[in-house]
């Protein structure tokens, strides 16, 4: 299978949080080792990110638990600068692709209950596609980006116009799927990596076809509700605009200037990145998936272990080789011996990344408020120590 390599390297590149570490097995790295104490308080890691912060190279909140005890909960820089509000441990944020994880779990819990099938057909669920779309592309291949399908924002022109006309959730989803469905196959499914976030908001549709709820209502319901994620939610432009819990976005102009584009969000988000959290929601997020909350066994396991295999990288430095794998939400790599689980995600003010280390118990949470990778160091630090404990 042919993989898109800026997509694999992109894959490879993210940063993991740990968490209390599914299919528990006995790794000795702890919080309390040498290279655990630099992850703590007034250790090396919290050094680096206090640092960041007063260069103005980060803004938002990192959290780091190891085996579900909290180790280190830092925010800094500003959620709003208009009304001078600063980041602290409850401000939300958006999380972009971290949302992506959300899909899987749902599209899991239905399979798990017999409305999905991961082998089943895009047209078995949903009308309106042509056959080439309908026929061939799988639940499977749409959740591991091998199935052809692109990226609504760069394949329909009118689509920045048509988003600003939206202004309820119905006619976001019903807008963006009548886009997609217009649009064809860059690849033959399951030839191909080819990062896609049309293919998410598919299988949200699916969600909502087969569960009979709105892909929004059933997310609140079935993981958000479940998980006690009380924050969490798909909130809209509106709500961004005025609710003091949420971090505005910043986008870095050409200028290097911080941009606040709030008011260029779409009404709601979609399900491919438009979920909000705090970084404590998705650590309750973690803890319900690891105590089989929101899944039995047999589909948590399913869900947090590699499916497509992406590539790998040599290793460089004194960076180890990578393998990058597609999942059916949250993506692995397998590095110095471990398996990193979980996904990050970026867009206008936004740079976020949620990751778990099964084998050591680690879960990281960074979330920020600026975008141009300005988490990229912090989280490389975090990897690299980490890492050094096994």
């Amino acid at each position: 299978m042919a993989v898109n390599r800026r997509s694999a390297l992109g894959l490879m590149g993210a940063v993991p949080l740990a968490a209390g570490g599914w299919l528990r097995t006995t790794g000795t790295a702890s919080a309390d080792g040498p290279a655990g104490r630099e992850l703590r308080p007034g250790g090396e890691f919290d050094r680096f990110i206090a640092q960041q912060a007063a260069e103005d190279r980060f803004s938002g909140t990192v959290l780091l638990a190891n085996r579900g005890r909290t180790v280190l909960s830092r925010s800094y820089g500003i959620a709003d600068k208009e009304r001078s509000i600063r980041n602290r441990p409850g401000t939300v944020f958006a999380l972009g692709s971290i949302s992506k994880v959300f899909v899987g779990v749902a599209v899991a819990q239905l399979a798990e209950a017999g409305k999905i099938a991961y082998d089943g057909k895009l047209g078995a669920y949903l009308d309106g596609f042509p056959a080439e779309v309908a026929d061939r592309v799988t639940v499977h291949q749409m959740l591991t980006h091998t199935s052809g399908m692109g990226d609504y924002h760069q394949e329909n022109p009118e689509y920045p116009h048509l988003q600003d006309t939206w202004t309820s959730a119905d006619q976001v989803m019903d807008g963006t799927m009548a886009l997609i469905r217009k649009n064809g196959l860059h690849s033959t499914p399951g030839t191909a990596y080819l990062y896609s976030n049309s293919a998410f908001v598919v299988l949200g549709a699916i969600v909502a076809k087969v569960s009979g709820l709105s892909y929004y209502d059933y997310v609140r319901r079935h993981i958000f509700g479940k998980a006690g994620m009380t924050a969490s939610d798909f909130y809209t432009r509106p709500q961004g605009l005025n609710d003091r819990r949420i971090a505005r976005p910043y986008t870095t102009t050409s200028s290097g200037q911080r941009e606040d584009v709030a008011g260029e969000r779409d009404f709601l988000g979609l399900p491919d990145g438009g979920a909000f959290a705090t970084a404590a929601d998705l650590m309750r997020f973690t803890a319900a998936l690891n105590g089989h909350r929101l899944l039995g066994r047999a589909y948590t396991e399913l869900i947090t272990t590699p499916k497509v295999p992406l590539g790998t990288l040599p290793p460089k430095g004194d960076k180890p080789a990578k393998t990058a794998f597609a999942g059916y939400g949250p993506d692995s790599t397998l590095v110095n011996g471990q398996r990193i689980l979980g996904h990050n995600g970026g867009s206008q003010g936004v740079d976020t990344a949620w990751y778990t280390y099964p084998y050591s118990g680690w879960t990281t949470v960074i979330l920020c408020n600026y975008d141009g990778q300005t988490s990229a160091p912090i989280a490389s630090l975090l990897e690299k120590l980490i890492l050094a404990q096994h």
